[in-house]
């Protein structure tokens, strides 16, 4: 079995574990109940409607850009990310999973078929152009290979080596739910920071992919968080 199969694999049973130990955990009271995790291996591809979508991203506009490419470098690129995981992180957001000053409440106004729309049309976009990053950095040498003897999964495991979501790959070993899974390439060095920062510190949670994440992130010391910003964000 390859390090790469290996990882899928224990991606999947970490997932798996994470969710069926939450689902067996008592209330702690009476009043409340365990925060719901969205389990995103079980999502469907999302479909919708992408002129209604456009008619509808005016207001998205003002920080993700006009064609979903960020005005500013903390705010993420939406443009060409996969329509499943677009529709997933704003219901995350509507659900009250995953908080932000701004997009909880923008997402709390929006319907199903609103977040469907949104999410469609911003897929459709073209997505920033590529530039050319250094190959031969440490940042590329996590992102392609890890780093095995500090405990490191390679990046391009979830995804992909082009960092636009990974390929399905031959064999009988379980296939990851692709579509769950964000691109990477050309995010900027600011936001990739944040978001390492928010897994490793457990701020960004929601879906089954988060709690992943969170396991991932204790790997990364400070300075491997700053070579894969460099890295992702020069690519």
């Amino acid at each position: 079995m390859t390090y790469r199969t290996s990882l899928l694999l224990a991606c999947l049973l970490t997932s798996t574990a994470v969710l069926d130990v939450a689902a067996q955990q008592p209330a702690t009271t009476t009043s409340a109940a365990p925060a719901r995790v969205l389990d995103q291996r079980r999502m469907q591809p999302v479909s919708g409607d992408a002129q209604a979508g456009a008619g509808k991203a005016a207001v998205c506009a003002a920080c993700h850009g006009a064609r979903g490419v960020a005005i500013a470098p903390n705010f993420p690129n939406l443009a060409g990310q996969s329509a499943t995981y677009l529709y997933a992180q704003l219901k995350e957001f509507h659900d009250g999973q995953r908080n932000d000053p701004v997009m909880t409440g923008q997402a709390a106004a929006l319907s199903d078929t609103d977040m469907r729309d949104l999410a469609v049309y911003f897929a459709s976009l073209a997505p920033k152009p590529a530039g050319k990053a250094d190959a031969s950095s440490r940042g590329a040498q996590l992102y392609l290979s890890g780093d095995p003897a500090q405990g490191i999964p390679p990046c391009q495991g979830c995804h992909g080596p082009a960092g636009l979501g990974p390929q399905p790959h031959p064999g009988s070993a379980p296939q990851p739910p692709w579509a769950t899974f964000p691109h990477l390439r050309g995010q900027s060095g600011l936001y990739v920071t944040k978001e390492l920062g928010d897994f490793k510190s457990g701020a960004r949670g929601g879906g089954s992919n988060a709690k992943v994440m969170h396991g991932v992130a204790q790997t990364l010391g400070d300075d491997d968080v700053q070579a894969l910003s460099t890295y992702l964000g020069s690519w």
